[in-house]
């Protein structure tokens, strides 16, 4: 076995302890397996990073041209995002979702397979800044949407006076929930608005065209418009509760659909299978 795969099992093995230890310390109330959890994931990101790196040396550019790095890539920015709102805010439970989906692209992005070039238009610096942005924003609607997801649940056990015991019981209150949904729409939307129009400009410079109707473009512009909404309603309208927190599952639910489902299954020049 190469040191490659041996660097790669290791991430996975600490991804997936990080999830389980996590897990059982919430059903359980074990704030000793809840810390253990925070050290493997905080070790498999390490690790994880360190893969990153030595791709980008190996391949002096060339991985930037694979679905699989853009897929580790994400998992990367999923994790970065939510040991910042960790360590800002104390909202350890957004691993409930952080960890599984982390290690979920991560698997992911070794399914998707280095046969899988993409094209050469698809690199560079400024394109580098579309994709950061867009990762970093959707990482952050994957917040959003485990808080709300959170939110919808604990409110539901409150209003049918259902007893909290077990995981219920481990969740924090409800504005606690909404802050990180506050949180996360506040800083996504604009990181999403830059990669964007960042997306649009490097099509300029590379087809000549900003907007060519290609299925991603359309779906984009789509989640833009309502992400736009959750921002203005959450900040300026005084949206609260179950409205931002059903609109931000939706708006993530979408942004899935759009890398999975059009990048693979639909022609388009963002295809990852291209």
């Amino acid at each position: 076995m190469t040191p490659d795969n041996l660097l790669f099992l290791a991430v996975i093995c600490l991804y997936l302890s990080g999830t389980i230890l996590y897990l059982l310390g919430v059903l359980w109330q074990a704030p000793t397996l809840r810390r253990a959890s925070y050290a493997a994931a905080i070790a498999g990101f390490i690790l994880h990073s360190v893969c990153l790196g030595l791709s980008l040396r190996e391949e002096a550019g060339t991985m930037l041209l694979r679905g699989e790095f853009y897929f580790s890539l994400l998992a990367w920015s999923l994790l970065l995002i939510f040991f910042f709102l960790w360590w800002r805010l104390r909202m350890d439970f957004l691993g409930l979702l952080a960890s599984p989906l982390a290690l979920i692209l991560f698997l992911s992005s070794q399914a998707v397979g280095g046969a899988r070039q993409l094209p050469e238009t698809l690199a560079g610096l400024f394109f580098g800044l579309h994709i950061g942005s867009l990762f970093l924003s959707i990482s952050l609607l994957a917040m959003a949407c485990g808080a709300g997801a959170g939110y919808l649940f604990l409110e539901r056990k409150i209003k049918t006076k259902e007893k909290l015991s077990g995981f219920a019981r481990a969740l924090p209150s409800l504005s606690t929930f909404d802050r990180a949904n506050q949180w996360s729409v506040t800083g996504g939307f604009p990181l999403y608005t830059v990669g964007l129009v960042s997306g649009f400009l490097w099509a300029k410079l590379t087809w000549q065209r900003i907007f060519s109707w290609d299925p991603k473009e359309v779906v984009a512009i789509f989640i833009w418009l309502l992400f736009a909404f959750l921002f203005h309603q959450r900040l300026f309208m005084g949206w609260r509760g179950r409205k931002t927190a059903w609109l931000a599952i939706w708006v993530f639910c979408l942004s899935i659909v759009s890398m999975l489902v059009i990048n693979f299954f639909m022609p388009t020049h963002h295809s990852f299978a291209s």
